[in-house]
C-alpha cells in the first residue's frame, strides 16, 4: 500500500504493491493483538499490552516525544507501565485506551480532537483525558473527532471535525453540543440505550448497543447512514429489517462506508462504492441488469445494507 511516511514499517518510504514481512522489528517476535492505521501512521498492540508505532509524525501522533517520521515499528515508551487495550488512529492524532479504562491522546489538537482543551498545540507524549471520569470500554477516531463508550453505556464525542458540515446542513438551527465540543461531551439521543461499541470515519460516527442495534450520526454524503438527510445531527437507528431482522454483533467503519456483522455471522455492507469497497455489485431488486439501471438508481442501491455471502462468518473485517 501507500508508504509516503513509512507507515508500513518496512524501513523506507516507497509504496509497496505486494505484502512484505517485517524485518528487524522488535514487535515482530511478539504476539500481535491488533493492528490499526490513521491518515499516515500505523499502530500495533502486542499481547502484553505494548504499543508499537510508525509512520507520519509531524504533529507527534506517534507519542514518541519528537516530530520526525518513523520508518520502523517503534515501542512507545511513554506508555510503559500501562497495558494498552485499544488504539484508534485519526488523521493526525491517536487515541489510546489502557486496561484500567483510562484514555490518553497525542498528536494534533487543532480541532480539539485530543479532548484536552488546555493544550493548544500538538501533543508529543500521550496525555490523559482528565474529563473522562468514568471507565471507558471502547474508543474510535475519525478524521478530526473522537468517541468513547463508557462502562455504563454512555457515548462521548469530542473534536470539531464534523461541525462545519453540520452547520451547513442545519443552517439557523442550534447544533447539539457534542458536535462542537473540544473535550468529551455526552452524545444526546442515546439516553434510552446502552452502547457497547463505537466506530468513526471521516465525518460520521456509529454506535452499537447491547441489544444489537446500530445508531449513526454525521455526514450522509455517500448514503452510509441509510437516510434521506445529508447530515444527521443526532443519532438515528438503522432499522433491523435492513439486516434480515437479525441483531448486530460487530460493526466496522471505513472512510465513507460501513460493514456490519449479525450475531449469526452474516456480513452487510453499504455506503460509498466507487472503488469496490463494498465487496459486491449493486443489487437490482426487480431483476434488471445493473448495467442498464440508471447511475442514480445504482447509487441508491449502495445506500442500503446488503449481505455479502462470501464474507459470512468472518472473524475480522
Amino acid at each position: 500500500g501507500a508508504n509516503s511516511y513509512g507507515q508500513l514499517g518496512l524501513g523506507h518510504k516507497e509504496d509497496v504493491l505486494v505484502p512484505q514481512s517485517l524485518k528487524d522489528v522488535s514487535c515482530k517476535c511478539q504476539d500481535v493483538k491488533s493492528i490499526t492505521g490513521g491518515g499516515g501512521h500505523s499502530a500495533v498492540i502486542t499481547g502484553a499490552g505494548g504499543l508499537f508505532v510508525c509512520g507520519h509524525n509531524k504533529d507527534g501522533q506517534l507519542g514518541l516525544n519528537h516530530t520526525e517520521d518513523v520508518l520502523y515499528f517503534t515501542l512507545c515508551t511513554a506508555l510503559s507501565g500501562f497495558c494498552v487495550k485499544q488504539v484508534a488512529c485519526g488523521w493526525d492524532f491517536t487515541i489510546i485506551l489502557v486496561g484500567s479504562g483510562l484514555v490518553l491522546s497525542c498528536g494534533s489538537n487543532h480541532f480539539g480532537q485530543l479532548g484536552v482543551p488546555q493544550i493548544s498545540g500538538p501533543c508529543l507524549i500521550p496525555q490523559k483525558i482528565e474529563s473522562l471520569k468514568e471507565k471507558v470500554v471502547g474508543v474510535a477516531a475519525g478524521l478530526r473527532h473522537a468517541l468513547a463508550a463508557t462502562e455504563s453505556g454512555l457515548v462521548l464525542q469530542w473534536g470539531t471535525g464534523m461541525a462545519s458540515r453540520a452547520k451547513r446542513a442545519n443552517q439557523g438551527k442550534t447544533l447539539p453540543l457534542f458536535l462542537t465540543a473540544k473535550e468529551p461531551c455526552e452524545v444526546t439521543g442515546l439516553e434510552d440505550v446502552k452502547v457497547k461499541t463505537v466506530a468513526a470515519s471521516s465525518y460520521h460516527s456509529v454506535s452499537l448497543t447491547d441489544e444489537g442495534h446500530l445508531y449513526v450520526w454525521g455526514s450522509n454524503k455517500h448514503g452510509q447512514l441509510v437516510s434521506r438527510e445529508i447530515f444527521l445531527a443526532e443519532p438515528k437507528k438503522i432499522e433491523t429489517h435492513f439486516f434480515s431482522h437479525e441483531k448486530i454483533g460487530a460493526v466496522w467503519s471505513g472512510w465513507t462506508h460501513l460493514v456490519a456483522q449479525t450475531e449469526t455471522g452474516k456480513v452487510f455492507t453499504w455506503g460509498r462504492a466507487d472503488y469496490g469497497q463494498l465487496g459486491r455489485h449493486a443489487v437490482v431488486p426487480d431483476g434488471q441488469e445493473a448495467c442498464t439501471a440508471s447511475e442514480q438508481r445504482l447509487e441508491l442501491l449502495c445506500n442500503i445494507p446488503v449481505s455479502v455471502p462470501c464474507l459470512n462468518g468472518a472473524s475480522q473485517v
